[in-house]
């Protein structure tokens, strides 16, 4: 441990770039080249220049209403940044704002046009190589479905983290299930409908509530770790991710509440949109399973669920990681915990 004088000094130092240089957290994101463009998709390839990486292309895949800087949350502490470091092939693709003139895109945008265009794109890229999804939360939801829906596609292995597959087992939700089964499911269809799905405020302020307890204690907790740069600059990094959620368009919201939360069909290994039924029985590749031991949004139980539906997939494996649903994929802990096991898991697939 530091000695006081040089804790004080510390704090010194972090005061005063917080007060006068915006903070002390290195936001700026990684290097990238723009591949291609759609309909709320924006592909990029990570880069630490102009020189092309080599190896299998992983593509990270983020989920909706969240910021595609989950992923490169911050210097230093960004998966990103992590996978170019280690001089792997590393892809993302970001689906951009969401409008009020989105509201009519269902699921089935991202799993039939968003992801396999990406995911073609990224094979051509690599020269016609196989690709390794990598995907958070609902971005992990829609990689497996799209992968058990079009087998054609060159995907050679998936990796989910803090993906519920299991609604049931989400204590947050419970309380709320009595009374949308008093209104017949309907609690919500007329403001979504309204609103035209789940404004970005909205989703922003539901995401921080789920953490209230250190939201109320943050300014203590900066207090007491003011001579922790690194501390403060993952503060900084959250706050910023929070400040940058994007909306739900109406369709998806509407599918997610129904299908998801209402009817939970995830947990019995299968979902219907509109008739037309996509079961995680078709997912044949190699699959990574990751759950935040804190994590509230999507428990152990939600996310473990998973394991048990992949039937006909090769390998499945499922691991736990510290953190609540944001840190397990980018705490300060996620370096010596999550990302080992997903260095771990693609080198496995490389020797395969």
């Amino acid at each position: 441990m530091a000695s006081p004088p040089a804790r004080i000094a510390a704090a010194a130092s972090n005061v005063v770039g917080k007060v006068f240089h915006g903070g002390v957290a290195d936001l700026r994101p990684m290097p990238r080249v723009l591949l291609d463009q759609g309909p709320n998709r924006s592909l990029y390839r990570l880069t630490h220049g102009a020189a092309k990486q080599d190896g299998p292309p992983i593509l990270l895949v983020p989920p909706l209403a969240a910021p595609a800087l989950c992923f490169d949350l911050r210097r230093g502490c960004s998966l990103a940044e992590h996978l170019v470091d280690g001089g792997r092939n590393a892809y993302l693709v970001d689906y951009g704002n969401v409008a009020f003139s989105d509201r009519r895109l269902g699921i089935e945008h991202w799993i039939d046009d968003v992801l396999p265009r990406a995911i073609r794109k990224v094979s051509e890229d690599s020269g016609g190589q196989g690709v390794h999804l990598v995907a958070w939360c609902l971005g992990g939801i829609f990689a497996l479905l799209t992968a058990a829906d079009q087998a054609d596609l060159p995907i050679e292995s998936i990796t989910t983290i803090a993906a519920p597959f299991d609604f049931t087992a989400i204590p947050l939700i419970a309380p709320f299930r009595p009374l949308v089964d008093l209104t017949g499911g309907h609690l919500l269809t007329p403001f979504y409908r309204l609103l035209g799905g789940a404004p970005s405020g909205i989703v922003s302020r539901v995401f921080k509530v789920t953490g209230i307890n250190k939201e109320i204690t943050k300014p203590l907790a900066i207090l007491k770790n003011l001579d922790d740069r690194d501390y403060l600059a993952q503060i900084e990094a959250v706050d910023h991710f929070m400040d940058n959620m994007i909306a739900y368009p109406g369709r998806t919201f509407g599918q997610l509440y129904h299908r998801f939360f209402r009817a939970n069909d995830l947990a019995e290994g299968s979902v219907d949109l509109g008739g037309r039924i996509i079961a995680l029985s078709g997912v044949k590749v190699p699959t990574l399973v990751i759950a935040g031991q804190n994590d509230t949004i999507a428990p152990r139980g939600a996310v473990e669920r998973l394991v048990e539906l992949l039937e006909n997939a090769p390998s499945v494996r499922f691991e736990t990681a510290p953190g609540g649903h944001l840190g397990v994929l980018t705490g300060r802990k996620a370096r010596h915990t999550t990302w080992r096991y997903i260095d771990e898991f693609l080198d496995s697939q490389v020797a395969a």
